[in-house]
């Protein structure tokens, strides 16, 4: 009698409990990392569309902001800085790829999201697409506009990222960025406009998907190496490799060129030209990379090019050349086996 009273007790306990109480326990696991932009910042007035330092945003506020989330994700947050992207620095890039790294091994994590500011996303997202050893998604995500703007584009892009985060299908596809609806590769993808909405762009390949209402869809995969099949480790490093960019232009002489060497730069990555100024720099065994001012294209190998000492981007912008380059120099410093990456990564 009483083993049947408690059954009886049992069964009504669980037909009282809300549904949502389970389905809260079911959903996955998403951790936010914020490292600040314009999607953390706050503008005197709803119409203030620059000049946005009047108040930066916090994670919390950012989840309370979009209780939609509590729908598709249970996050917990990391502040790893608070800062415009161009104070990104080393320090910042590292811990996020032992934090995300860390965070992804875990059995039950299933995706990270990191917040950014636009103006350096691309080069956090692809040093991350070569440090972190996952086939979870990592899904980078910022704004065009503050949070305090009327018209904001900061939570819609947030939601998505969360949505890109959960989706079983974007395993395996690399560290992705989520702006604009439009799901695009870390490699591929590059900040094209100063002020509008749609700006970030894969000129020569085009995005990978859509966070679109109704699904997330994707339409390609990237072939080339990343993430979970990278050989880059960053776990014990404290610092990176200094690798600057010389920018070509017309008159343009080696000052820059001498200078970098003379400031300590390890590698060095031309737009083009450089003159006697490229061939002191080697002699003293910095490390050059061509690459192109133009923002699409491959810079193309040749024997000429191959027989100098010099390693081609193929179609990394300068900026992101240079991520590659640092990464590579913490392993080796022949240039065929840095060729080899840029042709594999």
């Amino acid at each position: 009698m009483i083993r049947r009273s408690l059954l009886v007790a049992v069964l009504a306990s669980a037909l009282l409990t809300p549904l949502g109480a389970y389905a809260q326990t079911a959903l996955p696991k998403v951790k936010l990392f914020t490292t600040g932009g314009t999607i953390q910042s706050k503008g005197a007035h709803r119409q203030k569309l620059m000049e946005y330092s009047d108040g930066r945003v916090t994670p919390q506020e950012l989840l309370d902001d979009l209780p939609e989330l509590k729908d598709l994700a249970e996050i917990s947050t990391m502040e790893v800085a608070n800062v415009g992207s161009g104070n990104i620095a080393a320090e910042q890039l590292l811990t996020l790829a032992r934090e995300i790294n860390a965070w992804l091994a875990r059995p039950e994590a299933t995706g990270a999201v990191v917040t950014h500011g636009t103006a350096t996303l691309e080069e956090t997202a692809y040093f991350l697409n070569l440090t972190v050893h996952s086939q979870k998604p990592v899904v980078m995500v910022g704004a065009m506009r503050p949070f305090t703007a009327v018209s904001r584009d900061g939570p819609m892009n947030l939601y998505n990222a969360v949505r890109v985060a959960v989706a079983p299908q974007s395993r395996g596809m690399g560290v992705l960025i989520m702006l604009n609806d439009e799901i695009n590769a870390a490699r591929d993808t590059t900040k094209t406009n100063t002020y509008r909405v749609e700006t970030f762009v894969a000129r020569d390949l085009g995005p990978l998907g859509f966070a679109d209402s109704d699904r997330i869809a994707y339409y390609r995969r990237p072939l080339y190496r990343h993430t979970y099949r990278s050989e880059f480790n960053v776990d014990q490093l404290s610092t990176l490799p200094r690798v600057d960019v010389a920018y070509t232009y017309q008159e343009a002489d080696g000052a820059a060129i001498d200078a970098f060497v003379t400031a300590g730069a390890k590698g060095i990555v031309l737009t083009g030209g450089g003159g006697d100024a490229v061939k002191a720099a080697q002699n003293k065994g910095v490390l050059i990379v061509n690459s192109d001012r133009k923002g699409a294209g491959r810079v193309v190998e040749s024997e000429k090019v191959a027989a100098s000492g010099r390693i081609t981007s193929d179609n990394l912008p300068p900026h992101k050349a240079r991520i590659l380059l640092r990464l590579a120099l913490t392993k080796t410093q022949d240039p065929k086996q840095i060729q080899r990456m840029f042709n594999e990564y």
